[in-house]
Formats: structure tokens, C-alpha cells, sequence
């Protein structure tokens, strides 16, 4: 039971760091935007760090519980992972949108 904590535990470490690359990505894409576009953008960013921020939270927690603790939080976390998905796709899109509207009134 503990490796598969482990194992678990390690495979969403994994994915934090990859979101956390893609958080800076978007922060640094924000940073260059429109100054009409740039803060929404931001705002929504500081969302994302939050929510991931909650999913870090809970991953302590589930590394710290025995037993079959572990199995009641870790469904708790799949739903809040699968709130951060749907907000990071959400987010994702409103960027790339938005890029797209700016280069647009570029042309």
C-alpha cells in the first residue's frame, strides 16, 4: 500500500512542477501583453497558483496519512485535480484568445 502511495504521491509531484512550468510560461506571455489584457491575465494566474497552491495542500496531507486514510483523501484530491484541469484549460484558452485578439489589432 505504501509503494502505491508513493508512487502516486511522486507522479503528481510531477505534474505540479509541469503546471508550474506552464504557470511561468503564462505569466511571462502575460508580462508582454496589451496593458488592457495584462491584468486579467495576471488575475487569472494568481487564481491558478491558488487552486495549486490547495492541490499541494492536499498532497502533504495525503503523503502524511496511513492507512486507508489515504484512499478517502486521495479521492478528494482526484476532484480538486480535476477542478485545476478544467481551470487551467479554462485559462489556457482565455490566454491564447487573447493573444490572438492582440496580434489582430497589430495587423
Amino acid at each position: 500500500m505504501q509503494e502505491k502511495k508513493d508512487a502516486y504521491v511522486q507522479k503528481l509531484k510531477a505534474k505540479i512542477d509541469e503546471w508550474n512550468a506552464e504557470i511561468d510560461l503564462l505569466a511571462a506571455k502575460a508580462n508582454q501583453s496589451r496593458a488592457d489584457l495584462k491584468l486579467g491575465y495576471l488575475e487569472r494566474i494568481e487564481e491558478l497558483k491558488g487552486k495549486r497552491n490547495e492541490l499541494e495542500s492536499k498532497m502533504k496531507a495525503l503523503q502524511e496519512a496511513g492507512g486507508s486514510a489515504w484512499e478517502e483523501l486521495k479521492d478528494g484530491l482526484e476532484e480538486s485535480l480535476k477542478v485545476w484541469k478544467d481551470s487551467f484549460s479554462k485559462a489556457k484558452a482565455a490566454f491564447g484568445q487573447g493573444f490572438k485578439e492582440g496580434k489582430e489589432d497589430k495587423d
